[in-house]
């Protein structure tokens, strides 16, 4: 490929991801065309298809940049680990903190995710990209009981599922009702008790 659309391609996916964002927050993933998004973007149709197959490609590009800021943040509440004095509440604190950003993902993701469902597919494109993130979460869950003296008594992957749905369904309650929940309130009051109930304390040489 010449060297001028080598150097032009990360601009044209930026500006691209950026329209698609942006369409996909206010038209929903079946109301936005490829169309409209290379025209919010500035771009032709043709630029669109030298970066993505299709649509969904959209998507699970927003779903890594997405899955990169979620990464983001367990790291520096694991960092923090050792400042906290209440490390489980202060990691669940962080992690259900949702700003626009986060709720404009989580409209767009369920939307997605009926989509997935409905294709078989495209639910094992995500089921992979869902598993490349929880990895980061099962690792953080492993520091976690690591830094609190505790070891766990179920597989970190389910318990990693079980925190996300966690998350996911109060932030859906939260988005109806948010004059009566808070988005991380059932995580911060329930979480403990869970990683207390399915951990046991690591027994301390003598």
């Amino acid at each position: 490929m010449p060297k001028g659309p080598t150097k032009r391609r990360p601009q044209t996916t930026a500006r691209l991801l950026q329209a698609a964002q942006e369409t996909f927050a206010e038209r929903g993933f079946h109301g936005s065309s490829i169309e409209v998004i290379c025209e919010r973007a500035g771009l032709t149709r043709g630029a669109f298809y030298s970066n993505f197959r299709a649509k969904e490609d959209l998507f699970f590009a927003l779903f890594d940049l997405h899955a990169q800021r979620v990464t983001d943040r367990l790291t520096r509440a694991v960092d923090e680990l050792d400042t906290a004095d209440d490390p489980v509440r202060a990691v669940i604190t962080r992690m259900g903190t949702v700003d626009e950003t986060e709720r404009r993902w989580y409209l767009l993701s369920t939307e997605f995710t009926l989509h997935a469902i409905r294709h078989p597919d495209t639910a094992r494109t995500l089921a992979d990209h869902d598993r490349r993130l929880r990895e980061e979460i099962v690792r953080a869950l492993a520091h976690l009981f690591d830094r609190i003296g505790r070891r766990p008594t179920v597989d970190l992957d389910l318990l990693a599922r079980l925190t996300a749905a966690v998350h996911e369904g109060s932030l859906a309650q939260s988005l109806v009702e948010p004059d009566r929940l808070a988005p991380e309130q059932l995580a911060v009051t329930f979480l403990p008790n869970l990683l207390e109930t399915v951990s046991e304390p690591v027994a301390t040489e003598r």
